[in-house]
């Protein structure tokens, strides 16, 4: 019998930029909203109206994680009322292919 060596391999990893893309939109709504405001500014309710199931609190936080990574800006005009509008910054508008992409692909591939 023939003794084999096993070939050396490296271990497989994860794309560091790739893991982190996944960690912000794989989070439940980033992307969602992401899609959403693409098609146009927003106010909190209209947001709320438009993505189903999402709470107030959890809207709030996405809107800011999103802002805080440049992919929104949330505008304030003043009042009376006060009107606060998020909308699609140019990084938020360079995900958009891949966004179109991954629907395209769900739509393909993925139960309703």
């Amino acid at each position: 019998m023939e003794a084999t060596t096993a070939v050396g391999h490296e271990p497989r990893t994860c794309d560091a930029a790739l893991a982190r893309a996944f960690g912000f939109l794989g989070k439940r709504w980033n992307g969602v909203l992401l899609g959403t405001l693409v098609r146009g500014s927003a106010g909190f309710a209209e947001l709320k109206r438009a993505v189903k199931g999402i709470s107030d609190s959890v809207l709030s936080e996405r809107l800011s994680e999103l802002a805080a990574a440049g992919l929104v800006r949330r505008t304030v005009e003043e009042g009376p009322p006060v009107a606060v509008t998020y909308h699609v910054t140019e990084a938020g508008q360079a995900l958009m292919p891949a966004l179109e992409a991954l629907t395209t692909w769900a739509e393909h591939n993925l139960p309703t």
